[in-house]
């Protein structure tokens, strides 16, 4: 009769323990990085009679939970953060390349369009050269793409900028993950594998991993008792329950350096956001010497053509602008009378006239401009195409984990049912058996 009492508590047991895991499931079926919970049972040993003239040839001894199993799959989870990290690299690029695209400003206030403004108004100007209003709207135009030039180089230093700051976010993070993995790692090894407790430590351990490769493109093993080990092209990072810092630098130029808390340089991330802002601020950089390099060919150009024309009153054209670099760029002159609209030989508008030939066509700055916005262009459509595919790779990934990872409400309903079912059949064992003694003392 024992053995009832022992196989009825030994299935309330199991089955309460059980029907727990199954609401865990479901209080958690929202929280991100939670894998689905089961309980895993196993028959419980025959109970031994303690008489020696007692033998038995049928006792049972109910069941009884052999531990907690987390429903993961390795593959799987190194499929989203492989894609994870490809969709987070091509979205941080994604994100700055706009901003450079808006910072060039190819609109009607951009440098493109000024210049072109420009050279319409010296030709009106050379259809009318005493015209005073047309002078002033000439030099007018003149100092407008001067000051183009210093906004554009502004808000490509502001670009720079940004990059710069979300980078040492992505630093900061990466590095919180370090640590977070190096006392998880420690906790992995105090703790007993198939427990609630020590899937938690897996949970954690996953998210921690998923947030680091994000940002940077790690390389992950794992050791003893499911730790996770660590490296970067070769520098291990995290190493049981230590774990290495990296360090970011913000050169001049806007352009990134990475190098562990130590000092000890690393090579620049190939992927991961961190790996799109190294990518994002060689292109800033880029840009803005470019920039700087037809500033100082538009100052070279314009200072040359006015130089070889006349004024008013036969002098030479002095410099219309000054700098050295697109931040640097003024206008010098405002004076209408000293612009130098006059050819050598007297021609009026002769100066004019040579404007189209010698500051527009093959090698000008008007040339590098739409150069330089074409190639931003195509390399924005390029960086749009790779962020769409790398969100489709990484969906679908995500869809194949949750489909061995995650939560279906419905099916642990009915898991929940089917528990309660036996649950109740092993309480009904516990009555009967009660009952049974009952009756068996009342007898007596």
């Amino acid at each position: 009769m024992s053995d009832l009492f022992i196989i009825g508590a030994s299935g309330t047991r199991a089955y309460r323990q059980a029907m727990a895991a199954i609401s865990e499931n479901i209080a958690n079926a929202s929280t991100d990085g939670y894998s689905r919970r089961s309980l895993t049972t196993v028959e419980s040993g025959s109970s031994t009679a303690t008489m020696a003239t007692y033998i038995s040839r049928a006792n049972f001894g109910g069941t009884e939970v052999s531990g907690v199993v987390r429903a993961a799959d390795p593959y799987l989870d190194a499929t989203v953060r492989y894609t994870g990290m490809a969709l987070s690299n091509s979205t941080a690029r994604l994100r700055w390349m706009s901003d450079i695209e808006g910072a060039l400003n190819d609109t009607d206030t951009g440098i493109g369009k000024l210049m072109t403004g420009m050279f319409q108004n010296i030709d009106k100007l050379a259809a009318s050269p005493n015209d005073r209003s047309l002078r002033v709207t000439t030099l007018d135009s003149i100092s407008r793409v001067a000051e183009a030039f210093q906004r554009t180089s502004a808000d490509l230093a502001q670009v720079s900028a940004g990059i710069g700051t979300e980078a040492q976010a992505s630093v900061e993070s990466i590095n919180r993950s370090l640590s977070q993995l190096a006392d998880i790692n420690n906790s992995l090894l105090r703790s007993q594998p198939g427990t609630s407790a020590y899937a938690q430590l897996l949970d954690s351990r996953d998210a921690a991993l998923n947030t680091l490769s994000a940002n940077l493109n790690v390389d992950i093993s794992f050791g003893a008792h499911d730790q996770a080990q660590i490296s970067f092209n070769g520098q291990s990072l995290v190493q049981g329950n230590a774990a290495t810092t990296v360090a970011l630098t913000v050169n001049a130029n806007g352009t990134l350096a990475l190098a562990t808390s130590g000092g000890t340089a690393l090579t620049a991330p190939a992927n991961g956001t961190l790996g799109g802002l190294f990518s994002a601020a060689s292109t800033t950089a880029q840009r803005r010497t470019s920039l700087d390099t037809l500033a100082q060919q538009f100052v070279t150009d314009i200072n040359a053509w006015h130089a070889q024309g006349r004024t008013d009153a036969n002098a030479a054209g002095g410099a219309l602008l000054s700098g050295t670099s697109a931040a640097s760029v003024t206008a010098l002159i405002t004076d209408p009378a000293a612009l130098a609209t006059k050819s050598a030989d007297g021609t009026l508008n002769g100066n004019l006239l040579t404007a189209s030939t010698v500051l527009r066509g093959n090698g000008s700055v008007e040339q590098g401009w739409t150069s330089l916005i074409a190639t931003q262009a195509n390399l924005l459509a390029s960086v749009k195409a790779e962020q769409s595919t790398a969100q489709s790779r990484s969906d679908q990934a995500i869809a194949a984990r949750e489909a061995v990872s995650g939560v279906d409400l419905d099916m642990e309903a009915a898991e929940l049912l089917r528990l309660q079912q036996a649950y109740s059949g092993s309480a009904k064992i516990l009555q009967i058996a009660k009952e049974t003694v009952d009756a068996i003392l009342q007898i007596i």
